[in-house]
């Protein structure tokens, strides 16, 4: 399998050494939304090295989301290092913010940029603070006398005005437009390089909306939206690798006098490459942790992502004494969680962001409103079911796919309940009005860890209490 991969991989790059001499070709492996995923490394370095044994000046680039989703990377003594130490060692060229670059602040960011052997880029973000450093909007990278340019940008979209996260974290910096800003850079560098890369966290829809507006990109490496996209917009290759480390991107970009003719794209599977035994003891030494392995508890059944929804909202409701619990369901980080035994770093896997409890009160006109104005959200976590509720409910909506009302069949619409969401939910969410709300300081992970410590076996509860109904009658 890895002889078929390494063929596969590199075939035309053995083709193109064949051609005349005033043409070059360029070679550009590309990961996004590892999140944290060490595990996969050692396949993707094999992966790597097998590329620079065939073309020694290939880049490697990431789209961001580095970290967030491994509790052997988040709970560390410094939260990210495991990923960044292995990255520095596979020698990456490039790389761009994601929005859970700065999960744990920006004074963490910035420190973790310093300590990256690699350039990091982002046209819209802008530092008024001495806690985070200004970051070059692009960069030039010169291989076998090719000049590459790469430009960087980061969404901005679902905070809204920075990306998602806990507005604090943001705080003395600003993220203009994202396009606007990478078309500007992309204006200024164009005439100084010879192959122009975008390297996006905008989500593959967002780059599809810039790809519409300019011709300046010859490629564009994204991110954030978890897909594989092998596409042509505008006339611009547009990719993605998905999310996890389970592929690596191989852009081979060919020049003749100078000018880009093509550019062609492959998702490689890492599972083709038998682990670098290097970069698997280093990946062992990280898993060594005997806090993390400790088992807590055990499952009776395996819980699908809904289950694990349905028990977050049910654990956030039970410690705040809600009559009501939410929980969003972007915020539930594993599918499935199988039966049997489960360990520390299982639970921190599930919910790495440290999220808090919130309690406060509501109508369920508060409710529905709060649950309306999230479904018609334009960005990609709007048209979904996102707050998963220990209430059932059905949201109704129009041909278009708007919301216009939401029923709960067992509230009435003439009391206040007690509801408890998670913090980022309280803080974040758009139309979230209600009273006598606060913070409460408990961590869900925590919960979620002394549920399964005097409650094990859990039974799951798969079964959704949500649902969405398409209907012409509008009526509140």
């Amino acid at each position: 399998m890895k002889r078929w991969t390494r063929l596969a991989l590199f075939a035309a790059v053995a083709a193109a050494a064949a051609c005349a001499p005033r043409e070059r070709t360029i070679v550009v492996l590309s990961t996004n939304d590892m999140h944290a995923k060490i595990q996969h490394f050692p396949r993707l370095a094999a992966a790597v090295e097998a590329c620079r044994d065939t073309v020694p000046d290939a880049l490697l680039v990431d789209a961001g989301d580095r970290w967030t989703g491994n509790a052997y990377v988040d709970k560390t003594a410094v939260p990210g290092k495991p990923v960044i130490e292995l990255m520095n060692r596979l020698r990456y060229d490039v790389a761009t913010l994601g929005n859970h670059e700065f999960d744990h602040g920006q004074a963490f960011l910035g420190r973790m940029i310093d300590s990256m052997d690699f350039e990091v880029v982002c046209a819209n973000v802008l530092s008024d603070t001495c806690t985070f450093p200004q970051l070059p909007a692009a960069t030039i990278v010169e291989r076998g006398g090719v000049k590459i340019g790469f430009v960087g940008a980061v969404t901005n979209y679902e905070g809204p005005g920075h990306p998602a996260g806990n507005a604090a974290s943001f705080a003395g910096l600003e993220f203009p437009d994202p396009q606007a800003e990478a078309i500007r850079r992309a204006e200024e560098l164009r005439g100084r390089v010879d192959v122009l890369v975008l390297v996006s966290h905008m989500g593959d829809d967002r780059d599809e909306e810039l790809l519409g507006r300019t011709r300046l990109f010859d490629l564009v490496i994204g991110g954030h939206t978890h897909v594989l996209r092998d596409t042509v917009v505008n006339g611009t290759l547009l990719t993605q690798t998905g999310k996890d480390l389970r592929y690596v991107g191989v852009t081979e970009i060919r020049l003749r006098g100078g000018k880009v003719q093509s550019a062609d794209f492959r998702l490689v599977p890492l599972d083709g490459y038998g682990p670098d035994a290097g970069f698997a003891a280093e990946v062992e030494r990280y898993y060594a942790s005997p806090e993390l392995n400790r088992p807590v508890g055990a499952f009776a059944a395996t819980m699908d992502k809904q289950g694990l929804a349905n028990w977050m909202a049910a654990a956030v409701a039970d410690e705040a004494d809600a009559e009501v619990g939410f929980y969003h369901i972007g915020g539930v980080r594993l599918d499935s969680i199988a039966a049997g035994g489960v360990g520390v770093a299982r639970v921190y896997d599930l919910e790495p962001f440290g999220t808090q409890v919130a309690r406060m009160e509501m109508t369920p006109a508060e409710m529905r409103r709060m649950i309306v104005t999230k479904y018609n959200e334009p960005t990609r976590e709007g048209h979904r079911i996102d707050l998963v509720s220990t209430t059932p409910y059905a949201i109704l909506v129009d041909a278009e796919d708007r919301a216009f009302d939401v029923r709960f069949p067992e509230l009435r619409e003439d009391r206040r309940y007690k509801v408890a969401v998670s913090d980022y939910v309280y803080r974040n969410y758009h139309d979230l009005h209600c009273t006598e709300g606060e913070i409460t300081g408990e961590k869900v992970a925590d919960i979620l860890i002394g549920e399964l410590r005097e409650d094990s076996p859990l039974e799951a509860d798969n079964a959704p209490r949500q649902k969405v109904v398409r209907t012409e009658a509008k009526k509140f």
